[in-house]
């Protein structure tokens, strides 16, 4: 068994694209070995700033021998068709083929045994196609070739059992060798390699750490260690310490300071331009406070131990927070108030006006859903409505977008604003993603909400709703941002009623009109559908099945989420019974049956039973206790008691038994078969107040 080794050398890779191109390497090797019949004991890929790399262990020398079945022209074909066949198998008479019988006529079949190729003489081809149509997010040509990659690729060494695999990359006349480059500083010599243990040992002598998990995990420990001397707590950012970890080969962990009169810009603008620009960790007091101090990682040892680079950077950093100290100092001079006429300036989208005409729907849309949720501080949610976005024009926010909401709550703040307006500011945008905290506060609900049910609603209007994996106005997340604050705080409230009247708000300008929106029913519709499916997304990891969702929301007026996330409890656990699993067959057995007959009658069987025209007592049984139960249901959904009405439910049970076992549904009697139908047809109407229980799996 022999060993692959490929290494693929270019300039530097962006760290957003090196673990996603290690994978797709990986994948893409394996799956063309596996289409030549090449099997292999283990294969891994690695990735640096500046290379990728795979190893692929266990190979055979050769591919194994290949007995190919062909089939050939019926016994007494045309000559000519007959000579065709021998000369593609390679035969010269028919006495080797064997003659076999199908569908009544007989047939030549011959079995030819294809020796395999050498293992390097395939590799060749898999590795040439791999490269040649390797997909990168972005990727450039360079010089005068037609290849493209992420950056110029320089060199290509690929090693099979030790040797030189014969590959040339047309487009760029690369050949490849068993040669290899260290650190870009430290160890840029050519290096021969010949296997992949020999590779890894002098890239490692060469200040090359191969593997990104090792110096994640290296840069992780640093920084805690040179965190803890200074008696620090380091910030926790794993995604800064994953791209941090792409951007060097060989980390060394260095500490630098902030100037003390930018501490008292707000944390977040500190952290955000040393994360954001420099790629820095920030460092906290015990206490949780930001410390006037950073971690840098650098791609070299220096030989004064990194003090010219952390002067350097140190010089780096406080220009940039010059920059953003002017930013806030200059921005607190203008209230909040008297930028909201600039968002006036600002496009929300072509079809739905700007940013100050959202704002201006904010303001009675929070106020009614204030009202909704009994919150008695109306005034307080118009007025963080109408600053909710101010910011956005502010000079702070427009150098670094992503603290919107978080300025405005400092700024409002700073004015003399109430805190609890000002933490709306910075909490309407929330939750932005699963990791995101949700609004707890009524205040920051009320805006939250009705900024999440303004985009929702003006972009279905206007028909701009998510396809299939496209959603480029992230409405998916605005509806589950907008589920997580209705179920995570038990907000009594009917979605589609604020869907209207979030409609109603655009309705108020008479441009809306010009762009031909949907009807607001219509519209109202359409969004309780989408958010029965993002429902289903949101419950996905918590173990609540997605039919039963579908189910519940299939009843078409049920808008309350956490009256239906009540139903859907409640269901489950009842088709988790005995009683719940039998009735639903039964369910499932009634409708077919109804279906049926009801199609092939053209009639319906949904109208009232006849009590007069029962013949057998399991008819009368099942009537009373159908009746019975759609009292009780109503009465127990009535008071949302969903239990009770599961319970009335399980009554039905031992009676629908009975009348499967004992009573022929299509009688000879006409009368009496319709009757016993529209009975049928009512087991169905008592299950169906309950859920529709025709989306229920199993």
């Amino acid at each position: 068994m022999a060993e692959l080794l490929l290494e693929l050398f270019s300039e530097e890779i962006p760290a957003r694209m090196q673990s996603a191109a290690a994978d797709q390497l990986l994948a893409s090797v394996t799956a063309r070995l596996g289409e030549e019949r090449l099997d292999f004991e283990r294969a891994e890929s690695y990735v640096t700033p500046r290379r990728l790399t795979l190893v692929v262990d266990g190979l055979p020398a050769h591919q194994p021998d290949l007995v190919e079945e062909r089939k050939g022209p019926h016994v007494g074909a045309n000559p000519r068709a007959l000579e065709g066949f021998m000369k593609s198998a390679g035969l010269t008479t028919l006495e080797g083929c064997e003659v076999r019988t199908v569908g009544g006529a007989e047939y030549y079949y011959v079995n030819r045994s294809v020796a395999g190729r050498a293992t390097a003489e395939v590799l060749r081809d898999v590795l040439t196609g791999t490269i040649e149509s390797f997909a990168w997010p972005k990727s450039m040509r360079w010089g005068a070739d037609a290849m493209r990659w992420v950056r110029p690729l320089q060199n290509v060494l690929a090693l099979f059992d030790g040797a030189i695999v014969e590959l040339a990359l047309r487009a760029h006349g690369l050949r490849a060798n068993d040669v290899t480059f260290g650190h870009r500083f430290l160890a840029p010599e050519r290096i021969a390699v010949t296997s992949f243990a020999d590779y890894a040992r002098k890239l490692r002598n060469a200040f090359v750490i191969l593997d990104p998990r090792e110096r994640r995990e290296l840069i992780r420990e640093r920084n805690l260690a040179l965190a803890g001397a200074e008696g620090l707590v380091l910030a926790d950012d794993p995604a800064l310490l994953d791209e941090v970890a792409g951007l060097v080969e060989w980390p060394v962990v260095l500490a630098g300071s902030i100037d003390a009169h930018f501490m008292d810009v707000p944390r977040e603008v500190l952290t955000t331009t040393m994360r954001a620009n420099q790629k820095y960790f920030a460092l906290e007091t015990a206490s949780g406070a930001l410390a006037p101090r950073f971690l840098l990682v650098a791609n070299i040892e220096a030989p004064d131990g990194g003090a010219a680079i952390v002067a350097g950077n140190e010089r780096v950093l406080r220009a940039r927070l010059f920059d953003a100290k002017f930013f806030w100092d200059q921005d607190r001079k203008t209230p909040l108030a008297a930028r909201v006429p600039k968002l006036n300036e600002l496009v929300f989208h072509a079809k739905l006006g700007t940013i100050g005409a959202k704002v201006e729907r904010l303001q009675p849309l929070a106020r009614r859903l204030g009202d909704a949720l009994h919150d008695a501080e109306g005034a307080l949610i118009e007025r963080a409505a109408l600053l909710s976005k101010a910011d956005l024009v502010s000079g702070m926010v427009r150098e670094f977008p992503e603290l919107q909401g978080k300025m405005g709550r400092y700024y409002a703040l700073a004015e003399g604003e109430d805190a609890r307006v000002a933490d709306a500011i910075a909490e309407h945008y929330a939750p932005l993603g699963p990791n995101d905290r949700a609004p707890k506060a009524g205040v920051s609900i009320a805006v939250a909400l009705a900024d999440k049910f303004d985009t929702l609603t003006g972009f279905f209007a206007i028909g701009e709703k998510p396809t299939g994996s496209k959603d480029p106005f992230a409405l998916r997340r605005a509806a589950l941002g907008a589920i997580r604050i209705i179920v995570e705080n038990g907000l009594r409230l009917r979605l589609s009623e604020q869907f209207v009247a979030a409609y109603g708000e655009y309705a108020r300008r008479p441009e809306f009109g010009a762009t031909a929106p949907a009807p607001a029913e219509q519209v109202a519709t359409e969004l309780l559908e989408f958010f029965a499916d993002r429902m289903k997304a949101h419950l996905r990891g918590t173990g609540v099945r997605h039919d039963l969702v579908a189910a519940v929301f299939a009843l078409g007026d049920e808008d309350d989420l956490v009256r239906a996330l009540a139903r859907v409890a409640a269901l489950d656990a009842f088709l988790a019974s005995p009683d719940g699993a039998n009735l639903l067959t039964a369910y499932k057995r009634a409708s077919n049956i109804v279906g049926r007959e009801e199609k092939n009658d053209g009639a319906r069987y949904d109208g009232p039973v006849d009590p007069a025209r029962f013949v057998q007592p399991e008819e009368g049984a099942l009537w009373v206790e159908l009746e019975r139960a759609t009292a009780e249901i109503g009465a127990a959904t009535a008071r949302e008691d969903f239990a009770g009405a599961m319970s009335a439910l399980a009554r039905l049970r031992p009676h629908v038994d009975r009348f499967f076992d004992e009573v022929t549904v299509n009688a000879d009697e006409p009368a009496t078969r319709a009757n016993r139908l529209r009975l049928l047809s009512g087991i169905r109407s008592a299950l169906g107040a309950v859920a529709d229980f025709s989306k229920v799996e199993g």
